[in-house]
């Protein structure tokens, strides 16, 4: 199946799914990440070799493409949703992408919000117009230091119903592709350290029987 990752900036892919889209590859399945803020100008320790950080974290998961977009980091509310809606709607037209996932819409990150509802908005393009391929799958992911800090208790913040068993193999991947990104990761307790992964992966996994899991919110699916 074709994936395509929507996220905000650089990072958020391994952040978020690193080890899913990990496995996925592994086991044959085609995955392209489209990435809204490409620069992340605004980001805390901004790392000065960010392109080649990021060529080297999605060659550690083994991404096949990788779709740029330069909207502006920490104001991508300030852009006219349809310009966001059309770049995500041209990724998912090159990559005829089948399953599309996502932030979670209650981000406390306004680019995550942002970039969630331009994604959940483009997936109507099967509705408007013939095409060879068609929506199977529309997920949320839970993006550490972001999902978690969901303070509007009037929204329906994420609430995990999908479980993708990654292993130790993928919870290394998934940290590998972190630290390519210098400056990311932080030490523990912050949300984006070697022990949280770690410790994330292994509470997701005892919540489905798993030996380590990656935790998703299923919006859409369809047989």
């Amino acid at each position: 199946m074709q994936y395509l990752f929507v996220v905000a900036h650089p990072d958020d892919e391994s952040n978020a799914a690193g080890g899913t889209i990990h496995r996925l590859i592994q086991e044959g399945h085609h995955v392209a990440v489209a990435i809204m803020c490409s620069q992340a100008a605004a980001r805390r320790n901004l790392s000065e070799t960010l392109s080649t950080d990021e060529e080297q974290a999605m060659a550690i998961l083994g991404v096949e493409k990788v779709y740029h977009a330069d909207f502006p980091n920490i104001q991508m509310n300030t852009v006219p949703h349809l310009k966001l809606v059309q770049f995500i709607e041209s990724c998912i037209d090159d990559w005829q992408a089948e399953a599309i996932v996502t932030h979670h819409p209650t981000d406390t990150n306004n680019d995550h919000a942002v970039t969630s509802y331009a994604a959940q908005a483009a997936c109507r393009i099967f509705q408007r117009k013939p095409t060879p391929y068609r929506l199977r799958l529309l997920m949320y992911m839970e993006t550490p230091s972001a999902t978690e800090w969901s303070l509007d208790s009037s929204s329906a913040r994420f609430t995990p119903n999908y479980y993708v068993e990654i292993g130790e193999e993928g919870v290394a991947a998934k940290i590998r592709a972190m630290q390519a990104y210098k400056g990311v990761m932080r030490p523990y307790p912050h949300p984006r350290s070697e022990e949280v992964y770690k410790g994330l992966a292994a509470y997701h996994g005892c919540q489905a029987g798993m030996n380590y899991a990656e935790a998703f919110e299923v919006v859409f699916e369809a047989h």
